[in-house]
């Protein structure tokens, strides 16, 4: 094979693992020797997938007031409010999340089993009658079988953040209900550290300074990961993701 073939198909196998990688791998390429750069600040509402949260609403009430008195009837507060409560406005989301789960089972199961049939005598004569004149068998049927199952399982989790992060008013239902969405990037030498909070949140969960417990927060996504360095190091390579994917051994 000459060399010029074998160029060739080094080549082909280069650009084929650029693509199975995708931008992803390229992006790295670039940044062999630098920090992983921090994403942009951009509007959540143009990102590309984003859908604005569709939930059932109930039916609007007309605002009514009372003659001579400063109070309207469904005002949340007598002063203004200085919490968010409109699309831009900030409020800090306080994420905190110590979950335990561990869970044993065990069963066993077995059954043995055993059956035998014999005849001693056929109508009275320890042989067959006729031209055969064989004798009669002992047994005719003799089975047995056997059972055994011992199955296991061992499930032991702890899942614990406690952080806060600033979140943007994204949209605001037509009941009043805010949708928020938060993301926070903090890079630590080669390695950046990513945390992002959305979901949907009550005006009234929203406390005086103007924070709120990730636990109040309705359809919850909450994300924490990082990217670089000893993200890439943690992970299996891309041939043998794939492998594992394709392989059904």
């Amino acid at each position: 094979m000459s060399r010029v073939s074998l160029t060739a198909r080094f080549l082909a196998l280069s650009l084929l693992g650029a693509v199975l990688g995708g931008c992803s791998s390229i992006d790295r390429l670039r940044t062999i020797g630098e920090a992983p750069p921090l994403s942009p600040i951009e509007n959540p509402t143009t990102a590309p997938g984003y859908k604005p949260v569709q939930m059932p609403m109930p039916m609007p009430q007309p605002a009514s007031y009372n003659p001579n008195s400063l109070w309207r009837n469904g005002s949340r507060a007598f002063f203004k409010d200085q919490r968010a409560h409109q699309v831009g406005d900030i409020l800090t989301v306080k994420v905190k999340i110590d979950d335990k789960a561990k869970v044993e089972n065990e069963t066993q199961r077995r059954r043995t089993a055993g059956d035998e049939a014999a005849v001693k005598d056929f109508l009275g004569r320890s042989a067959l009658p006729g031209p055969i004149k064989a004798k009669v068998p002992s047994t005719l049927i003799a089975t047995e079988s056997a059972t055994t199952m011992d199955g296991k399982g061992n499930t032991d989790r702890k899942d614990e953040i406690n952080t806060n992060i600033a979140g943007v008013v994204t949209q605001v239902l037509p009941n009043g209900n805010l949708v928020i969405e938060g993301r926070q990037e903090v890079r630590v030498n080669f390695e950046v550290r990513e945390l992002v909070v959305g979901g949907v949140v009550r005006p009234e969960d929203i406390e005086s300074d103007n924070t709120i417990d990730s636990t109040k927060i309705a359809q919850a996504r909450i994300a924490y990961g990082g990217r670089g360095q000893l993200t890439d190091m943690q992970q299996p390579r891309y041939g043998q993701q794939i492998m594992d994917i394709l392989l059904p051994f």
